[in-house]
């Protein structure tokens, strides 16, 4: 009744409204008279639609409240939901579910309980002989380990990043991180960090022991000429491509690590550039002096410059030849160091000696002129010395004799084998000297005269020992090779502050060999004849300790090496042993036997019957 009666008084309000509109209309146009029926008809569509406008607003309410009200409830359970989540996780000081560090699970763990396992899984595959990584190239094989490039992962940060997942956005994003990591789980991979000079160096280290590696063109000043060697073609190591390969291995800590097939590149010596080698030795003539209160040397300078032009050079080299000499113009000081006697040079510095076979002839002359070359050296403060230069290149010409060296993996004959002992007596030198070491490479395996880790190799065109005067004052090597011994010192001046130095060597580990057998035909079944000996490889490392009034001040690494193991080849015969061969009888002599003799100038027949 009510609804009706709302009718009604709205189609009154309407009709009052439709007259007026109709007296309007007449006062405008009394002509359009016949107008008044479609208005009429227009009037009541409009209250229809009205009417039903209206009945559809309130038919509809009731679902659309409902709707509201069930959409709010749901967003403020979300809320509550996701406020209740996001305070439990914050009360919650461990890791996530489903996070994965290298693969080890650290599941509900806190910081420090992550960090020791995650740690102790690590220090457990980067052991010496759980990391060992071999990098081989044809016969030439290295053995390195993690510890060989102090490799280390940040897991620190991994662990940080574990622990921050679902906790460092706002509510939403973070229970958002939480719902995904749970369901679809979650693997951070720490950086791995390795020396660079380490891996640098070891990688060079393995480039100049190649048997085809490419040797660049190289000079040295012999007298009043420069000699330029030569280079020639030959492999190099891909070195970002290695660099690369070693950090894929060494990140994996849960299966055996691949061996390594050493990435090379064929590569030509680098074009010869005469006016750079023009402008690094060109020098200007100075006097050697002394200053006082303070002390400082000051060593003779002599000139040097080319004696042609860079024009009449670069004609020289279009010869064919693995050697060419360029004419040097040396203008002598007429002040040298020696002229200041033995007050520029009064304080034995240190001296180191190691002992070699003098019965060996060509080992003994390659030693003896490689220390009369060094004997004499004078290296300013700040300066390098650089054994390549100083004693130059290894040749016939240059009085070297054949001796033996380690190239390719393999002892094989070559011009100048025994100089490395002279550069390794130099090394102990300069380092009981405190000198600062700028380059030096170990051996391919172990020497004789040294201990491990307390070798310099050098081969000239790749491999150089190399230091520098880190002392106040310049400093002379006085170098010597007779009876057996070479010996080599430093002289100069002591400061006021001088250090006692100490060198260890350490084993870490041992590379055994192992006996392979060859068959030969040409040596008879059953017996063997050694080919090639064996040489235990290792693992070492030297140290460097600096002790000031008997109490050490510093111990330092001075390098991790590894020396390869050298396997023993045993040639095992095959050829099977012929059948001696059946002498032919011998036949029977006959039974009547006649048998001459003279005596006393008689002849005397006897017969004899059996």
């Amino acid at each position: 009744m009510e609804e009706h009666e709302n009718l009604n008084n709205q189609d009154e309000v309407n009709e009052e409204k439709i007259h007026e509109n109709i007296e309007e209309t007449k006062e405008e146009n009394s002509s359009e008279e016949v107008k008044k029926e479609p208005v009429k008809e227009e009037i009541k569509q409009e209250e229809k639609t009205e009417y039903k406008k209206v009945k559809h607003v309130e038919k509809n309410n009731p679902k659309k409240v409902k709707a509201i009200i069930i959409s709010l409830i749901i967003v403020l359970a979300v809320m509550i939901f996701s406020i209740i989540f996001a305070l439990l996780n914050m009360s919650n000081d461990k890791i996530l579910k489903g996070i994965t560090i290298l693969g080890i699970d650290v599941s509900n763990l806190t910081i420090e309980e992550a960090t020791t396992k995650v740690n102790n899984a690590i220090d457990e595959r980067f052991k010496e002989e759980n990391s060992s990584l071999i990098l081989k190239r044809e016969d030439n094989e290295t053995n390195v380990t993690a510890n060989t490039f102090n490799a280390k992962f940040d897991t620190d940060s991994a662990i940080n990043e574990a622990y921050n997942i679902g906790r460092k956005g706002n509510i939403i994003s973070n229970n958002y991180e939480i719902l995904i990591t749970e369901l679809l789980k979650k693997e951070i991979k720490p950086t791995l960090y390795l020396d660079e000079d380490l891996l640098s160096n070891t990688i060079k280290d393995i480039n100049s022991k190649l048997k085809d590696a490419v040797v660049e063109n190289s000079y040295y000043i012999e007298k009043q000429k420069l000699i330029l060697v030569k280079g020639k073609a030959g492999y190099t190591i891909k070195t970002e491509e290695l660099k690369q390969k070693i950090r894929d291995q060494l990140s994996n800590i849960h299966t055996n690590y691949q061996e390594i097939e050493i990435p090379v590149e064929y590569k030509e010596p680098d074009p010869v550039d005469l006016q750079k080698i023009r402008d690094e030795i060109y020098k200007e003539p100075k006097d050697a002096y002394i200053e006082l209160n303070p002390t400082v040397v000051h060593a003779e300078v002599d000139g040097v410059d080319f004696k042609i032009s860079i024009e009449e050079a670069e004609k020289l080299l279009q010869q064919d030849k693995k050697e060419y000499e360029i004419p040097l113009k040396i203008t002598k000081a007429k002040k040298t160091i020696k002229d200041l006697g033995e007050k520029a040079f009064p304080d034995l510095i240190s001296t180191f000696s190691t002992r070699f076979d003098a019965s060996n002839y060509n080992r003994n002359v390659n030693i003896k002129l490689a220390a009369q070359k060094v004997n004499g050296t004078v290296i300013m403060p700040g300066e390098n010395f650089s054994f390549n230069t100083v004693v130059g290149s290894r040749t016939i010409e240059a009085g070297f004799k054949e001796g033996t060296a380690y190239i390719g993996g393999k002892v094989v004959p070559d011009v100048g084998g025994g100089v490395c002992q002279v550069s390794s007596t130099i090394y102990n030198t300069a380092l009981l000297a405190n000198l600062k070491i700028v380059e030096r490479s170990n051996h391919m395996f172990t020497t004789g005269y040294v201990a491990p880790s307390r070798d310099a190799t050098v081969y000239y065109g790749s491999l150089d020992f190399i230091f520098k005067n880190t002392r106040k004052y310049p400093i002379k090597l006085v170098a010597s090779a007779s009876g057996g011994v070479c010996k080599v010192s430093v002289y100069g001046i002591k400061e006021e502050n001088e250090y006692e130095v100490i060198i260890q060597s350490k084993v870490t580990s041992y590379i055994n060999p192992t006996t392979i057998y060859k068959e030969d035909q040409t040596l008879e079944e059953g017996k063997e004849v050694v080919e090639q000996t064996a040489i235990t490889g290792c693992r070492s490392e030297g140290y460097k300790i600096v002790k000031q009034n008997g109490k050490v001040i510093s111990r330092t690494l001075l390098s991790k090496d590894t020396y390869n193991s050298r396997n023993k080849i045993v040639r095992k015969g095959t050829k099977k042993a012929t059948a001696p061969v059946t002498p032919t009888p011998t036949p029977e002599p006959s039974t009547n036997t006649e048998t001459n003799t003279t005596v006393n100038n008689e002849k005397t027949e006897n017969n004899t019957t059996e």
